[in-house]
């Protein structure tokens, strides 16, 4: 059996069930439950914060589990763990930031027993080992850019997304630690056994074709004949489109390909000028 830990809350929890629901692991929710099942009764869910996600993961009390990349260095398990997908989303980059009124513009304008509030201790501890910097870490448990106003700190180091939380608290970005994404994590010891290791590549694959799936979109269309090779040129699909005859109309095919999504405002028109009539784009569940 696999047990599978997801995050039970927070900015990257949403996101990522919804992957696994059009990857096909429907998970089976009772209320409030710690566990769920899934449509494979040898995957079992367990919901746990994701910060504890990657020490449960490197012990072995679940065989694979979703976190962010972030709080695998911050949990310092990044050896014991298997990096097996980014999902490419809850992208944040872990940051430096000091008061906008603050003599503080860069790094060589911190010194040495300057106090640094964050939730992510041992990664700052880290960075400032790294460029040799003797501070005081203070580590908070949240409302970390309130610390530098009330006298706690004399910089901050958080998560930041689009620096906008920042700017509201009126806070300036000095330096960056690290960049983050949502990761899927694997024990290694499972990966050895065989029956799981078989199983996990499962959840990979499956996850990787509803991941693939969310920017393509199916395009289908009748059109003239004669216009197929450029309407090819247009919509080379991933081996090629699908021409196929449409009964009692010798003039006109049927033509089916997959395209990006993000081609497809642009793509329309000039299909509509080729002739193409009856367009329909169509969302995709999963590519393999």
């Amino acid at each position: 059996m696999i047990m599978f830990a997801l995050p039970n809350k927070g900015r990257i929890s949403e996101p990522v069930m919804k992957v696994l629901e059009k990857a096909g692991l429907k998970i089976s929710v009772q209320g409030r439950s710690l566990f769920a099942n899934t449509v494979d009764e040898n995957i079992k869910i367990m919901f746990a914060r994701a910060r504890d996600i990657p020490e449960f993961v490197a012990d072995g009390v679940a065989d694979v589990g979703v976190t962010g990349y972030d709080l695998v260095l911050e949990r310092g398990v990044e050896d014991k763990v298997e990096f097996l997908l980014d999902f490419n989303f809850g992208f944040a980059r872990l940051v430096l930031a000091a008061p906008e009124d603050s003599n503080i513009k860069s790094l060589e304008d911190i010194k040495d027993g300057m106090r640094v509030a964050t939730e992510f201790p041992n990664l700052t501890k880290k960075f400032f080992d790294k460029i040799n910097k003797n501070v005081e870490i203070i580590e908070l448990s949240g409302a970390t850019e309130i610390a530098p106003f009330i006298g706690i700190a004399d910089l901050i180091s958080d998560l930041t997304s689009t620096g906008t939380t920042l700017k509201l608290n009126k806070l300036k970005e000095i330096a960056e630690i690290v960049k983050s994404t949502t990761r899927l994590i694997g024990n290694k010891e499972s990966l050895k056994d065989k029956e799981k290791r078989e199983k996990i590549n499962q959840i990979v694959l499956s996850i990787k074709s509803a991941l693939y799936a969310e920017t393509k979109r199916l395009i289908m269309m009748n059109a003239p004949k004669d216009k197929i090779e450029e309407i090819k040129k247009l919509i080379p699909g991933m081996c090629g489109p699908t021409v196929a005859e449409i009964l009692n109309n010798e003039n006109f095919v049927a033509i089916h390909a997959v395209v990006n999504e993000e081609d497809i405002f642009n793509l329309v028109p000039k299909l509509h000028q080729l002739g193409a009539r009856d367009i329909l784009i169509v969302p995709i569940e999963r590519i393999l």
